[in-house]
């Protein structure tokens, strides 16, 4: 038995896990439906924002059309885009461009 092959495949799974990084941001969208108070809760609530952070990223939100309110890997933000959008509020999980 080769004592090196549990090292090489554990090796190669942090590879697969740094391939995907902080390269995604979560973007929630505005729209007419739903109200200040309900946007910055859920952020506060979904994404751990304090609630001044929150407060500024709905005014951006209602002024801009979209925010980028976090960045990370999409398995991070994956199932904080579900929570908003089972919340009733439109959000996307993009691929950040190259900076």
């Amino acid at each position: 038995m080769n004592t090196t092959e549990p090292l090489k495949v554990e090796a190669e799974e942090s590879d697969t896990l740094l391939a995907d990084g902080n390269n995604y941001q979560l973007v929630v969208w505005n729209d007419d439906v739903n109200t200040f108070q309900w946007v910055i809760d859920t952020l506060i609530e979904v994404c751990g924002h304090t609630p001044e952070q929150a407060e500024q990223s709905a005014m951006i939100i209602h002024t801009k059309g979209k925010y980028a309110v976090k960045e990370g890997s999409y398995n991070t933000l994956k199932p904080m885009r579900d929570s908003i959008i089972e919340r009733g509020i439109n959000a996307t999980v993009e691929e950040l461009s190259e900076r």
